[in-house]
């Protein structure tokens, strides 16, 4: 049987701009899994579709998730964050979907820049 945790201990509460938070990172790393898999032919859709998403968790698990190896300043994570949506609505308009990009890109940003603001109080 589980032993139940002390009242002491203090578990981190999720919200729901948590989820959406983690939903946003879904999405951007699929919209670059997609672009992989469908803009290149073989054997390269291979290497783009696992290799684009692979990089871009990378870039999100060193710089920017709450666990980071490398901290950076709040201005600079911004940036790197942009970066990596910028990246996913690129990769969709690409494919030849730009409302997708450009739905996934605001989705993305304002996600962001909410979860940007409740870590600034």
């Amino acid at each position: 049987m589980p032993e139940n945790p002390s009242p002491d201990v203090a578990r981190p509460r999720i919200t729901v701009l948590d989820v959406l938070r983690f939903l946003s990172e879904l999405l951007a790393f699929g919209s670059l899994a997609l672009w992989g898999f469908l803009a290149w032919p073989l054997p390269w859709s291979i290497v783009f579709g696992l290799g684009a998403p692979l990089v871009a968790i990378l870039v999100w698990a060193l710089f920017l998730s709450p666990r980071a190896v490398l901290h950076l300043h709040r201005d600079v994570r911004a940036v790197v964050e942009l970066l990596v949506f910028v990246s996913a609505t690129l990769a969709l308009w690409a494919l030849g979907l730009p409302w997708a990009g450009l739905s996934v890109g605001v989705f993305c940003v304002v996600v962001g820049v909410l979860h940007g603001r409740r870590g600034v109080r």
